[in-house]
């Protein structure tokens, strides 16, 4: 489990395509500082497993399933990825309670640059639209944010300067893609509420 508090931004320094795989070769120096080979991650918001580890350097396998329904497939040597460690018991939840299982891709519409913030507009798929709702929080990229305004196709986020200088959003421009994980309790919610009575629950 995860809260969407980004730690460190590290480098992929090696992308492997495995053919129905990818080993990523990653640089950071923070979140392997206390890691061990079985550890989790999450990278841009999508929780790998540790491989193995160098001083400084981990590696993770992802799967197709992982590659078909998050944007690491296009990641390369080279990009700049959002890291964090789980959150342990009794530690801090900063930002709100983050899986690590992507939902969906969005795609960056807008940015509207101001003063003190910056507005971002990222497209909405549209199973993903009934979970995400004017101030509820969604995690992007592994962020965890608070959403300023929902549509049926569409939804706007504000970010601070510490977010923008501390995380890889700051280099998003339109037309670039995002991993989305919508709010968990809001599809355990729609669960139950459509659980067939005879459905059996185990």
């Amino acid at each position: 489990m995860f809260t969407g508090i980004v730690e460190e931004v590290g480098e992929i320094t090696a992308a492997d395509d495995l053919g129905d795989a990818f080993r990523f070769t990653l640089h950071a120096s923070l979140v392997t500082e206390d890691a061990k080979a079985g550890d989790s991650i999450a990278v841009n918001g999508v929780c790998l497993t540790v491989v193995d580890l160098e001083e400084g350097t981990f590696t993770a396998d992802v799967m197709a399933e992982t590659l078909a329904c998050s944007g690491l497939g296009r990641l390369h040597a080279g990009s700049r990825v959002n890291l964090e460690r789980p959150i342990a018991l009794g530690g801090r939840l900063g930002g709100h309670l983050v899986q690590g299982h992507v939902d969906g891709i969005g795609t960056v519409l807008d940015l509207i640059p101001s003063e003190n913030w910056t507005i971002v507009k990222v497209s909405l798929p549209a199973n993903l639209a009934r979970y995400v709702v004017t101030k509820g929080s969604i995690t992007i990229d592994g962020v965890s944010l608070t959403v300023v305004d929902a549509s049926s196709d569409f939804f706007t986020i504000s970010l601070i300067p510490t977010t923008l200088a501390e995380t890889t959003l700051g280099f998003k421009q339109p037309g670039d893609l995002v991993n989305l994980e919508v709010d968990a309790i809001a599809k355990h919610i729609e669960r139950l509420i459509n659980l067939n009575p005879q459905e059996p629950t185990t």
